[in-house]
């Protein structure tokens, strides 16, 4: 005889297969850090209260139990603040969920959706100097094949100010090379953008279709890919970023910080439009940004620059005195089998 799912194992398998991927169209890499979340809060179920994900049911959870969650997250789980706080983003969404789907529930609901994110030090953001993004993309070695796909995934990627999985999900029904050059690109939320294309990056990537892609290619078919002929990944161009940023700071190593990730050449772009006068509404939309607030922290990084390099040549020194399922599943199972892809 089956066991009859809890009601929290019901609800969650529907929020998965039905709100999520069906309703509010999701992108893959949202559902797979929400399967994580849900992932983990079993897990500590399991490891601090003694309740198994089995067992698990609505009247067992509330408040005290979400915060010892995020305590664990980061004291267990070493989390850093941000990650605690994607994680807390996940379990909101989920009770705003519950509360449409199961009313009699709502005090739980808001009790949890009260519960707030905790405080993040703002970092400094990442980016780099025109110099030595030059530096970068004059690495690869355009007379190999692998040294031309590099610098088209470089090029682009640096021209676009695209987020890695846009480049991943990149098709060639995406890329138009006759005037006017274009790109669309897709973004979170399912959200397209068009961009113009440069002619040095329209060079480029003729190259490169021509260099990988001889025969004709279908609008669906992927736009970039690896030595083994399949889709490139994320870690793949985190791959080739690494390998030519290593190269560059080798040769120039006053030019870059000591590591780099993909988005900073993201980061870059939008900060020498800014420095080149561009209008922030213009970069909010460039980027594919839904409020203008998200890109205003370019402004203010352009701010500070400009106050660190007045302050350098002032004389008086402020240091010293100044501080700045299905129902025969197991629920771990199939949070598992979310979002996993077959080749």
């Amino acid at each position: 005889m089956k066991k009859k799912p809890t009601d929290f194992a019901f609800t969650l398998s529907k929020f998965f297969g039905e709100y999520l991927t069906v309703l509010c169209n999701f992108s893959e890499n949202t559902i797979c850090s929400y399967r994580d979340t849900f992932k983990l809060f079993l897990l500590f179920c399991i490891s601090s209260e003694g309740i198994s994900s089995e067992k698990l049911c609505f009247k067992d959870i509330n408040p005290d139990m979400i915060e010892k969650f995020l305590h664990w997250l980061k004291n267990e789980r070493n989390s850093s603040v941000s990650t605690c706080n994607q994680r807390l983003a996940a379990l909101h969404a989920f009770f705003k969920y519950v509360q449409y789907e199961r009313p009699e529930l709502s005090l739980l609901c808001q009790q949890v959706l009260f519960l707030k994110f905790a405080k993040n030090e703002k970092s400094e953001l990442n980016y780099l100097t025109v110099d030595a993004v030059k530096e970068i993309l004059s690495i690869p070695d355009t007379k190999t094949a692998e040294g031309i796909r590099e610098l088209a995934v470089l090029s682009l990627m640096y021209d676009s100010g695209a987020r890695v999985q846009e480049l991943v999900d990149l098709k060639f029904g995406d890329i138009r090379l006759l005037n006017p050059a274009s790109v669309k690109l897709t973004g979170k939320g399912r959200k397209s953008r068009v961009l113009p294309l440069l002619q040095g990056n329209v060079k480029i990537l003729s190259t490169y279709i021509q260099c990988y892609r001889k025969k004709l290619c279908e609008k669906d078919d992927i736009f970039f890919f690896n030595r083994s002929d399949k889709q490139l990944t994320r870690s793949g161009i985190g791959y080739i970023l690494n390998k030519n940023f290593d190269m560059a700071r080798s040769q120039k190593p006053e030019l870059f910080p000591k590591k780099i990730s993909p988005h900073c050449l993201r980061h870059s772009k939008a900060m020498h439009l800014l420095q080149s006068g561009v209008n922030l509404i213009y970069i909010r939309d460039f980027l594919g940004h839904a409020d203008v607030k998200t890109t205003q922290i370019y402004a203010r990084a352009d701010v500070t620059l400009k106050r660190k390099a007045i302050e350098s040549a002032s004389l008086i020194d402020v240091s010293k005195n100044m501080k700045s399922w299905t129902e025969d599943e197991d629920l771990m199972t199939w949070l598992n089998s979310l979002g996993k892809q077959t080749n």
